[in-house]
């Protein structure tokens, strides 16, 4: 059975437009694999700057209570 050239290039047109789709999806995939990375070490620092300014409200004797005005205000 030969194939008439409709038929071919209909093949080959669908054929390129699997391997664009391929290379598209790695590349998504590389990209949210380097957004995933950055996104948990974001949240690394984060922690250790919450840990961070936890200490030094321990440190200065916080109470947590909001500060009054100073007396000139």
């Amino acid at each position: 059975m030969t194939e008439s050239p409709a038929v071919a290039a209909r093949i080959e047109a669908l054929e390129m437009r699997v391997a664009y789709q391929d290379r598209t999806i790695e590349e998504l995939n590389e990209a949210i694999s380097r957004q995933w990375k950055e996104i948990d070490s974001l949240t690394r620092q984060v922690a250790r700057l919450a840990d961070q300014l936890q200490e030094v409200r321990d440190a200065a004797g916080a109470t947590g209570e909001t500060e009054p005005p100073p007396p000139h205000y």
